[in-house]
């Protein structure tokens, strides 16, 4: 694995164990940001572990996903798109009362579990 690579991994780490922490916390909608943050880093890591190359500067997992092609069940791929609008409604939200209420804590803990599980199915194709 290429030092990058795991620089990357890293902090997908660090990011996730935040976003356990937002959710133990009751942080619910930084719970579901910092899971966009360790998804988008595992990408990143995936890319440049294939291409040997910096990572595109994006946030977009969609973009990520089209320069990287891991091999994902159809499921993980909806999810995806769903936490890739979510950061940008859990960064930057109209209304904290709307946010808090589009992302209770059972929905936090949905995008959390997908977010391990997504992780998990990245990581093993880099090995």
């Amino acid at each position: 694995m290429l030092k990058e690579t795991a620089e990357w991994l890293k902090q997908a780490k660090y990011d996730l164990d935040t976003a356990q922490a937002m959710f133990e916390s009751h942080r619910y909608i930084y719970t579901v940001f910092m899971c966009h943050l360790a998804v988008e880093k595992t990408i990143k890591a995936l890319f440049v572990e294939r291409t040997g190359e910096a990572p595109p500067k994006t946030h977009n997992l969609i973009y990520l996903l089209s320069k990287t092609q891991p091999v994902l069940p159809e499921m993980q791929i909806k999810f995806i798109a769903r936490l890739n609008f979510a950061a940008v409604t859990t960064r930057y939200p109209d209304d904290l009362a709307r946010a808090l209420q589009d992302y209770p804590p059972k929905i936090a803990k949905e995008y959390l579990d997908s977010t391990k599980e997504v992780i998990r199915c990245i990581k093993q194709q880099m090995t």
